[in-house]
């Protein structure tokens, strides 16, 4: 018997040895009793179905399950009367537990309403595929607004600047669009982009949208910092830098001419006149002198 042979026969062993060892460890296990251990369970309100945000909750639209005693859901409900007649606040999947961070306050309604944040205002604007970004402006995103204006009367000063900067995109789409789009899975068309702003931002927004046009740029979601720039203008685009905004021209300046001092001539005093009289013989005559002075 070679060396190949005595190989191959220890290598059968070894595995007919194997198999009968494996085979023999699963009917041991297969013949053990089932043990069932029993976990402290509490009730939780989750969602029965897919929502949006705003959708008001009713007896159908939710429902009770077994929940761990040992991980409570933090701000959860046990109790189907506690989140009945309340709006969502953020969009929930089925088999999603329910929480107060997703609720509306109770008597608050249902709708975009109960979303707006304390001392903030929403606005719509109205958007195509393009200035939304080809579709992926959607609930959640932010984004920023840059303005378009062109000045007619100077081709040169025509700008274009981020007006409001990262802004929280409560809806995209009208109500309208966004059944249309769960009923035929139809991607949403956003012609109207709602964003919730602060009062100044909302008038920024609104008279932007009036004077020029407005485009989104798409954030990414960790980026929080402002976008602080100077705006580009049509003088620009082609150089390598932002050329000096046009100072305004400087008020003309009137030339006040003074008239000439009067030119004051003075007066000669008035020439006093004596009258000298003279008596010759038996002559007697008088003559008149002007400006001779007379030495008494």
């Amino acid at each position: 018997m070679n060396r190949q042979t005595r190989t191959m026969i220890v290598l059968a062993i070894a595995i007919v040895a194997a198999t009968i060892a494996s085979y023999g460890t699963y009917r041991a296990l297969s013949r053990m009793p089932q043990r069932t251990v029993s976990i402290p369970t509490t009730k939780a309100v989750v969602a029965a179905k897919r929502m949006p945000v705003g959708t008001l909750l009713t007896r159908d639209s939710v429902k009770l399950v077994d929940w761990p005693q040992q991980t409570p859901l933090a701000g959860g409900f046990s109790k189907l009367e506690d989140v009945v007649d309340r709006g969502l606040i953020a969009g929930v999947v089925e088999n999603e537990p329910l929480s107060e961070s997703k609720l509306a306050p109770k008597e608050a309604g249902a709708g975009l309403s109960p979303t707006i944040q304390p001392g903030m205002r929403a606005i719509s604007v109205k958007v195509n595929e393009v200035i939304g970004v080809a579709g992926f402006v959607v609930p959640g995103t932010h984004v920023d607004v840059v303005t378009i204006i062109d000045n007619s009367k100077n081709a040169d000063d025509t700008i274009s600047r981020v007006v409001v900067s990262n802004v929280q995109v409560l809806s995209s789409g009208t109500r309208y669009d966004q059944e249309e789009s769960r009923t035929d899975a139809k991607p949403i068309r956003s012609t109207v982009v709602t964003l919730m702003v602060s009062p100044l931002d909302a008038e920024r927004i609104a008279l932007a949208q009036v004077e020029g046009q407005l485009m989104l740029t798409l954030r990414h979601p960790l980026d929080t910092a402002p976008t602080e720039t100077q705006g580009v203008r049509r003088a620009a685009l082609f150089s390598g830098s932002e050329p000096a905004a046009p100072k305004p021209a400087a008020p003309a300046v009137r030339r006040v001419v003074q008239a000439p001092p009067p030119v004051i001539v003075p007066i000669a005093p008035a020439v006093k006149a004596y009258t000298v009289e003279t008596i010759r013989a038996a002559k007697r005559s008088e003559e008149a002198l002007v400006g001779v002075s007379v030495v008494r």
